[in-house]
């Protein structure tokens, strides 16, 4: 063990254990298993502090932090392009009947520009998150 004290405690419950028997062996147990807990949660909560303040360093000086997104990130990437456009193909068929039925042609026009427009502004944003400035 890397701990002079948790071995120290391990030894005691196998000493105290002798002397008690069988009796008390699971008391004994969970004792030092709440001190191996404790330990752990000591070890975790210290890491876990000196990273959320690594963290807070960098975002002082103006950086982001390691592996947060930029703004709009969650657009990012050819999974979010193909599903709207998958999605604007779906709504396409009865968005285009309704229209058609209704309106005619000019409603089928409309209908259609309507989709392209949404398509093109995605892909447009798209383009300016990856080549503008990085948001912090």
């Amino acid at each position: 063990m890397s701990d002079p004290e948790l071995a120290t405690d391990l030894d005691a419950a196998v000493q105290t254990r002798k002397e008690l028997g069988d009796a008390y062996e699971s008391e004994l147990i969970v004792s030092f298993l709440e001190k191996v807990e404790q330990r752990i949660d000591t070890a975790v909560d210290k890491r876990v502090r000196r990273q959320v303040a690594e963290q807070q360093m960098v975002v002082a000086r103006g950086g982001r932090p390691e592996g947060a997104p930029r703004m709009g990130a969650g657009y990012e990437g050819p999974g979010a392009a193909f599903g709207l456009a998958a999605v604007s193909l779906v709504l396409a068929i009865p968005l285009s009947a309704i229209a058609a039925v209704n309106l005619g042609l000019p409603g089928l026009l409309v209908c259609w520009g309507g989709i392209v427009g949404v398509n093109a502004c995605f892909t447009v944003g798209m383009a300016l998150r990856r080549s503008g400035p990085e948001a912090p």
